[in-house]
């Protein structure tokens, strides 16, 4: 079974269980949560959700991109249609939700895993915690809502994390707003046994919930990576344009700053067509609810399946792994405004 969906105390367990490919969600993995959480949402002897991943290595890596690569040749805007409406409906069920969503996020959450969770309620993170928003890598962008929760970020942060694909850990993902508590992975176990001999009240759960696991967290120590640096990303990615962050962050890094010239150096190094349009989809995003921004990312979505990067980063990425991809257009200049307008059009299917 890719999912295992039981109810338990009260409890509605779902474990995403594809270890082998990091619990990467296809269609099937999505069709069975939304009809899970469907049927549980009626039913009262569920009081609440617990979402979480087999194995140790990632609670979600995000959507299987391969199979988009595959059927590259095929009929691939119809199965985008079906993957990406089915996979953002999800999304948006998750947020919406009326009963609390614990996510237990062990390992690598990206992309697709990202989605899953970010509406969840009580989102615990570990020492483990790989978190990003990584499409830049493969040519795409930032999708699963990104339009709406990134703009949250505090500043630019956002942006930064969009448009660089910085993967980021435990204290990070708690300073920005992903994550809400931190415990070490080895209490897993124990906290899943706490779950299920605890006497659970549906009337009083939102703070049952709080306090039991506050009292099994703990407070990080270290401090945020990105509260650093947060001035110099707000100084720097506020621009409308990318070419104006480039700019910017060139400046800076001919003066000695480090954290601009490998800012600078992971953003050129990233499809220029996927820049623009991400950096567009997000100013387009604040604002909009997030049904309205999965609109328009599904709208996008559609339109990347006939982008020719998108292909490319998956090939460099995840089929032939040289991590070398060779982009068209090649440079910012050459992506003009019109061609990322088209990315905001309608599509017709």
């Amino acid at each position: 079974m890719v999912v295992i969906a039981e109810v338990k105390n009260g409890i509605g367990w779902i474990k995403l269980n594809r270890p082998k490919v990091l619990n990467s969600i296809n269609l099937e993995v999505v069709e069975i949560i939304t009809n899970v959480l469907e049927k549980w949402r009626n039913d009262d002897g569920v009081i609440f959700i617990c979402l979480y991943g087999e194995g140790e290595k990632g609670f979600c890596a995000g959507g299987d991109m391969r199979k988009f690569y595959d059927l590259r040749n095929e009929d691939i805007v119809s199965y985008a249609e079906k993957f990406f409406s089915a996979e953002y409906q999800l999304d948006a069920l998750i947020h919406q939700y009326s009963k609390p969503v614990v996510a237990y996020l062990n390992g690598i959450v990206m992309g697709g895993g990202v989605g899953l969770s970010i509406g969840a309620t009580h989102r615990i993170v570990t020492e483990k915690t790989k978190w990003a928003m990584p499409e830049m890598n493969i040519g795409f962008f930032p999708d699963v809502g990104a339009s709406y929760f990134l703009n949250q970020l505090p500043g630019h942060t956002g942006r930064y994390l969009a448009l660089t694909a910085q993967v980021i850990k435990a204290n990070d993902t708690i300073y920005v707003g992903a994550a809400d508590y931190y415990m070490e992975s080895s209490n897993w176990q124990t906290i899943q046994m706490k779950l299920l001999e605890k006497n659970w009240s549906y009337d009083s759960i939102q703070q049952e919930l709080d306090e039991f696991i506050q009292s099994n967290c703990t407070t990080l120590q270290s401090i945020s990576q990105l509260s650093i640096v947060q001035e110099d990303i707000d100084r720097h990615f506020k621009y409308g344009t990318i070419e104006e962050i480039v700019k910017s962050l060139q400046n800076e890094a001919s003066e000695g700053n480090e954290w601009a010239a490998q800012a600078v150096n992971t953003l050129l190094s990233k499809s220029p067509t996927s820049l623009k349009v991400t950096l567009q989809q997000l100013i387009n995003g604040k604002g909009l609810s997030l049904n309205e921004c999965l609109q328009m990312e599904k709208k996008m979505a559609i339109h990347f399946m006939e982008t020719a990067d998108f292909y490319e980063g998956i090939r460099a990425v995840l089929v032939d792994k040289d991590h070398s991809p060779k982009w068209f257009p090649e440079t910012l200049e050459t992506v003009t405004d019109t061609d990322i307008e088209r990315y905001f059009s309608l599509v017709n299917t």
